[in-house]
């Protein structure tokens, strides 16, 4: 498989706004000090450890000397001097060789600083042990017919900051990452505010508390949101106030139809009438209940086992040769539109029940999601799984795969969609496991 960078970065990186942003800002500051610190160091750490051991190799050039004079045989009287002058531990090996030469350790500069000035000050042939000892270095120059062994502290010829080096990055980028973030957070939390303040506007809560803040392009994002949320509450006001004439411009003569029709003997075509009035009351509800939507209703929290049990009861009344059975419930409190989540499930249930002789219903609430999931199982004949999301479509009739006799005005699943979504969740249609269809109600809890 090829590495791709992309991809690499897409399954990697933070989600969020803020780890993101404050990735992008301190990471390139971070590498940028690491590089400008370590190649400073580096060559600041050269420089002093090759000046060091220019000076310890200097005094051992000086016992050298004074070695290979005659004036300066004596051994201990050097070895005295080289420890109370030089801070070195000085020995003669009489008749001694020079152990084989090793392989240079993997970090070489001080092996190397010291090899060069043993070559350019001593001149003679020597060996050189830097790894050995953690405190010491052990410096063997081959004499005639002898070896002078120096042991000299490793302070004295080697700069040691990487601890510097470490303080210096670490400190440096906690204080920076602190900085970042605290500024960060203010700036970002404006943003999810108004992520926030639209999540509940589209579940048809309100957000009076919400106002604009920030910078200057958040408030204007969060500035065009007020006006569009307030648009759309003119909207729906005027729409419902509309909705409203025009369901009592129309009741008011059908109810006048219903008066006379009930002062007349009732006959056959009378009852026939009184049907075709009631069914027609019936699709005006539909048709003003689809075109309101619900918006006007508040979010109320609400305790679902009683509301999910009141409709149950009420649908057993209404389909008495159906077997509808509440197979789960849930024992919790749940924020949402009780009048509008209750056409939804109705709906649903006289959708099973209109077309199936057995209806189960259920309600969950999935843990990790924090959704609620209401099922309306029946084993009616079912819906072909190509026609699925067209039975959502307004005025959409599917004779074809479904009882034609029930009437309707074909808007009852869509209505109930339309209450889900408004809730922030959805419906989906699929096979029931009665045989069949399913219908999912899932909304945030």
């Amino acid at each position: 498989m090829w590495f791709s960078p992309a991809a690499f970065l897409k399954t990697y990186m933070p989600t969020g706004l803020f780890p993101r942003s404050l990735l992008i800002i301190v990471m390139p500051v971070v590498l940028t000090q690491i590089v400008v610190a370590f190649v400073f160091m580096e060559r600041h750490w050269n420089t002093v450890t090759q000046r060091l051991s220019s000076a310890a190799v200097s005094d051992i050039a000086i016992l050298v000397d004074l070695r290979m004079r005659e004036q300066g045989s004596d051994s201990e009287l050097l070895s005295q001097m080289a420890g109370d002058t030089f801070s070195m531990s000085v020995a003669f090996l009489p008749g001694e060789s020079l152990p084989e030469t090793e392989t240079a350790p993997i970090v070489a500069l001080l092996h190397q600083s010291l090899s060069r000035e043993l070559t350019e000050q001593i001149g003679r042939p020597f060996w050189l042990d830097t790894v050995t000892y953690d405190n010491y270095v052990d410096i063997r120059v081959l004499l005639p017919g002898e070896v002078m062994r120096v042991l000299t502290q490793r302070k004295r010829v080697y700069a040691t900051n990487s601890h510097i080096f470490m303080i210096w990055m670490v400190g440096t980028s906690v204080i920076l990452l602190m900085v970042s973030g605290v500024f960060l957070r203010n700036q970002i939390r404006p943003i999810q505010r108004l992520a926030e303040a639209a999540e509940e506007f589209g579940k048809g809560r309100d957000t009076p508390e919400f106002r604009p803040a920030g910078a200057s392009e958040v408030r204007r994002a969060a500035a065009s949101f007020i006006e569009m949320r307030d648009r759309i509450q003119r909207q729906i006001e005027q729409r419902t106030t509309m909705l409203a004439g025009v369901s009592h411009d129309l009741r008011t003569p059908l109810t006048r139809l219903k008066l006379q029709m009930a002062m007349m003997p009732q006959t056959p075509d009378i009852e026939e009438l009184n049907s075709d009035i009631s069914e027609m009351e019936d699709m005006l509800d539909d048709y003003l209940a689809f075109a309101r939507g619900y918006q006007g209703e508040s979010a109320s929290i609400t305790a679902f086992e009683p509301f999910l049990s009141q409709i149950h009861r009420d649908a057993e009344r209404r389909w008495p040769d159906v077997q509808i059975r509440l197979t789960d419930t849930l024992q919790a409190d749940v924020s949402m539109k009780q009048n509008a989540l209750r056409r939804c499930i109705t709906n649903l249930i006289n959708n099973a029940c209109g077309h199936a002789k057995l209806v189960h219903v259920a309600a969950k609430l999935d843990g990790q999601t924090q959704m609620l999931h209401i099922t309306i199982d029946d084993n009616g004949v079912g819906i072909p799984e190509e026609r699925l999301e067209d039975v959502f479509r307004p005025f959409y009739r599917l004779d074809d795969a479904r009882n034609a006799q029930m009437g309707g005005t074909g808007l009852g699943l869509a209505i109930a969609r339309d209450v889900a979504r408004s809730h922030g969740g959805d419906i989906i249609l699929q096979r029931s496991g009665l045989g069949g269809l399913q219908a999912r109600v899932s909304i945030p809890a």
